[in-house]
């Protein structure tokens, strides 16, 4: 017997139950999105939003109720910058990193909003047992996919949740783009979504892939996904963490909800 397999044996089954059942997510000790506290910023400081590097965090005309910033996650690249810069702590690390939606909107920084509601039966569900997944690399710097390859080890093990990687598109039921779409992608993009049969669904893993990114609007790429292929599910995060890809994919099959309304969790 090779070694290996001896070895494999006596370690036994490494899966983890979650999200099936209570049990680790592999996520502890994870920095997630940082936290916006509106009572606690301070008057006339803008040192978050002058170091905030993609323009997530931005000053508002007036204050309100809302607080002297307005916060986009869909923008964050979760660099932690804001929360060493700010004196008062109105921004704080945090470890809020599920940050999937089904809306855009979702991702801007709301005083007040709405609970998330409830699913509503969709064609989604027929594919809750067997989801086909075709990934396009449009300009990414290999973290999202550092993070997409974790899925099939043995710990979280994809697969045991119906949720495959399928290498042609005329298999796929959800296109998952990571990258800040690069002009140079964006024909290649358009090509992978049309030869996918209907329903076809897509999802931006990474912020570059939900608005651009640090590459924002620089002379290879534009704003994302935005305008090239429509997208039902937005994931941002630099890099999003397996676990997160995993709720956001549950999410979509409408077997786990929304945790994030307001640009915050409302759990």
């Amino acid at each position: 017997m090779p070694l290996w397999t001896l070895f494999g044996l006596l370690e036994g089954k490494q899966t983890t139950s979650w999200p099936l059942a209570e049990g680790k997510d592999g996520q502890a000790g994870v920095l997630g999105m940082p936290r916006y506290h509106p009572d606690r910023c301070g008057e006339g400081c803008e040192a978050c939003a002058e170091i905030c590097p993609t323009e997530a965090i931005t000053m508002r005309s007036g204050t309100g109720e809302g607080g002297r910033l307005a916060i986009d996650y869909g923008r964050c690249v979760v660099c932690q910058l804001c929360t060493e810069a700010c004196p008062t702590e109105a921004m704080t690390p945090s470890a809020d990193w599920a940050f999937g939606v089904n809306r855009r909107d979702d991702l801007v920084w709301r005083p007040h909003p709405e609970p998330v509601k409830a699913a509503q039966a969709t064609a989604r569900r027929s594919f809750r047992r067997s989801l086909h997944i075709r990934h396009v690399d449009s300009g990414s710097c290999n973290g999202c996919e550092s993070e997409l390859q974790a899925l099939n080890n043995p710990f979280y093990n994809l697969h045991r949740l119906g949720i495959f990687f399928t290498a042609s598109p005329r298999f796929a039921d959800l296109l998952l783009v990571t990258g800040s779409v690069t002009y140079a992608m964006r024909e290649p993009l358009r090509a992978t979504y049309e030869a996918m049969p209907e329903p076809r669904w897509v999802v931006a893993v990474g912020t570059c892939a939900v608005s651009g990114g640090i590459a924002e609007g620089g002379y290879a790429c534009g704003h994302g996904l935005e305008g090239v292929v429509p997208v039902d599910v937005y994931l941002p995060g630099c890099p999003p963490n397996p676990a997160a890809i995993i709720e956001a994919l549950l999410m979509f099959l409408e077997r786990a909800p929304q945790r994030v309304c307001g640009g915050r969790i409302v759990d």
